[in-house]
Parts: structure tokens; C-alpha cells; sequence
């Protein structure tokens, strides 16, 4: 722990983004789309090590879930952009209380308080803000994917709401280093960036 660390504890939440079966797991809708991301298969292990360590001191362990809501005619309601980047997903993918939807199984048991959410950031629409605002929490510490994505874009509506805001460097992932590294190095800007290690040091 380097000598300006701050501790972390009661009034911090790992905030963990999307590791979901449909985007990780050999069954999901991602695999069978063709999209791997390998880094990203490597987060669940680490970012459980995390979650059981700040829960031993007493933090939060919030999760968010991509979720790909039903028209009435039960067809996933998914953003142009996406169906563009993404045209293979299809009805059933991350719906709602669905398989796909749900967090990898490493992090059963652990998480806290999930939310849907509908786009990149996990405050954007979600509940995310006002249970962590009533459970005390001044800190968050952002981890999961993609670094460019939904974990930066919930770093910086984290920030703008004035949480003092981590990114485990180590706990996240892109399709692709070089997007990974300057995704972390613009976030530098409006959070501190660490590594899963040094953040459990802080709890000690």
C-alpha cells in the first residue's frame, strides 16, 4: 500500500459491471455470437477475492446486469447502436430473470444488490444511486466489463455524483489491450486507479 492509500471499509462498494453468463459463459449469447473476449474470462476468480475481502470489512457488493427488456411481443428492445455492433442477438438474450441475465456463479453468495440496467452506465436509470447514498457509502470501486464501456461510463457518472470513485485496473477487461489501457488512463482524470491487490491491502 503506498503511503497516500486511503483505507476503504464500511462506507465502500465494489461496484461490479456485467460479468453475466450471456457474456462470459461458453453458453451465453456472446459465445454464440462468435465475440470472445478472453481477459474478461479471467475477472470472476479476482473480482470474488475482492468481493469476500470488503465484505469481511464490512463494505457493499453491488452488481449490475445488462438486461435486454421484452416488447410486447416479446422481442428484446435492443439500442441501434448495439444491434449494430451486436446484430446475433436474439429473443431470450439477457432477458430479464433469465439464465443469460444472471451474474457468473463465482459470485454467488456475494453480491448485495444487483440492478437492470439498459445502457453503458449502471447509474443511468437504476436504483444504483439511491441505495448506495442510504446505505452510507462514500466510495465505490469499479471493476468488470468492458473497461471502455459500461465500467467507464459508470466511473464517470460515479464521480459527477461525487463518490470518491476506484477502478481496479486488474479486475476489468476490453476486446483488446490497447483500448483496456487508455480507457484506464482517460479515467485517471476523475478516479483513482489501482489493482485488486493493492485495494484489498486498503481493508486491512
Amino acid at each position: 500500500m503506498s503511503d497516500n492509500a486511503q483505507t476503504a471499509g464500511p462506507r465502500t462498494a465494489l461496484v461490479i459491471i456485467d460479468l453475466q453468463n450471456d457474456f462470459l459463459h461458453p453458453d451465453g449469447a456472446y459465445a454464440r455470437g462468435g465475440d470472445s473476449n478472453p481477459p474478461a474470462l479471467l475477472l470472476p476468480p479476482r473480482v470474488a477475492t475482492v468481493a469476500r475481502a470488503l465484505k469481511r470489512a464490512g463494505g457493499m457488493v453491488v452488481a449490475s446486469q445488462f438486461t435486454l427488456w421484452p416488447d410486447a411481443a416479446g422481442e428484446p428492445m435492443v439500442s441501434p447502436h448495439l444491434k449494430a455492433l451486436r446484430p446475433y442477438l436474439a429473443k431470450g438474450d439477457f432477458a430479464p430473470g433469465s439464465w443469460g441475465q444472471a451474474n457468473v456463479d463465482e459470485l454467488a453468495g456475494l453480491i448485495d444488490m444487483t440492478v437492470s440496467k439498459v445502457a453503458y452506465s449502471a447509474f443511468f436509470n437504476t436504483q444504483l444511486d439511491w441505495v448506495l447514498r442510504r446505505a452510507g457509502i462514500d466510495t465505490v470501486a469499479v471493476c468488470g466489463i468492458v473497461t471502455n464501456g459500461g465500467v467507464a461510463s459508470t466511473v464517470r457518472d460515479a464521480h459527477m455524483r461525487d463518490y470518491r470513485t476506484l477502478v481496479l485496473a486488474d479486475g476489468c477487461a476490453a476486446f483488446g489491450e490497447e483500448r483496456h489501457r487508455t480507457s484506464l488512463a482517460d479515467m485517471r482524470s476523475v478516479a483513482e486507479v489501482t489493482d485488486c491487490a493493492a485495494f484489498i491491502e486498503t481493508l486491512a
